[in-house]
């Protein structure tokens, strides 16, 4: 009896193996298929609007201040609720074949609206004294770009009552003098820029009123 039943119970797996056994081949070709299309798809991604350069820089530059570490509250004297001077800033590791640097402040909390355009400050610079901006005291063929306030030049922290914003301040080693005027805005700055990038340093500096 154990032996028939066994017979049985053979003879109907293989039958199962060969009916489903033709499916094999449709089953490989959907899923070559699908996995092609999500390749296809990927390549493909949807165009967006950038922000930032989109060359990638080879090195980094250091950039600091003596007035804000990393991270750091940025005195009043440098906003709005104070002079709403520039602070000063030191910058080194440059790499070789810097022409030009260029320096842009947004606040990352607000849509990074636009504080300070500086470009075409010369190589042979490594810091930026205090009040450089907007009293008029900028280096050797340096010129200002327009920020969200409509203004050109530095426009100081000034975010609403009660909240804490981040300022971002980035430094670009460029390779060339950009040919733009003052007033130019920080998107044509970025397009004058692409493809001429060496290196380049952050510094985030914090500010509440």
């Amino acid at each position: 009896m154990q032996g028939t039943v066994w017979s049985r119970l053979k003879r109907k797996t293989r039958h199962m193996n060969h009916r489903y056994a033709r499916f094999i081949p449709k089953f490989l070709s959907v899923s070559f298929t699908l996995v092609m299309i999500m390749l296809i798809l990927a390549s493909c991604g949807g165009s967006k609007v950038e922000t930032t350069p989109a060359s990638t820089p080879a090195s980094t530059l250091s950039l600091s201040s003596t007035v804000f570490q990393e991270a750091g509250s940025i005195p009043a004297n440098y906003t709005c609720s104070g002079r709403n001077i520039s602070p000063p800033l030191t910058w080194s590791i440059v790499p070789q074949g810097t022409q030009t640097f260029v320096l842009i402040m947004v606040d990352l909390d607000a849509g990074e609206f636009t504080h300070w355009v500086l470009f075409n400050l010369p190589s042979d610079i490594s810091e930026l004294q205090e009040i450089v901006s907007p009293q008029g005291q900028l280096p050797a063929s340096a010129l200002e770009g327009k920020n969200s306030f409509g203004k050109t030049g530095y426009g100081g922290p000034c975010p609403p009552s009660g909240r804490t914003h981040r300022y971002q301040f980035t430094l670009y080693a460029v390779n060339q003098s950009l040919n733009l005027t003052a007033g130019a805005s920080r998107n044509q700055v970025f397009e004058a820029m692409q493809g001429h990038i060496l290196a380049q340093g952050q510094l985030i500096g914090t500010y509440q009123r």
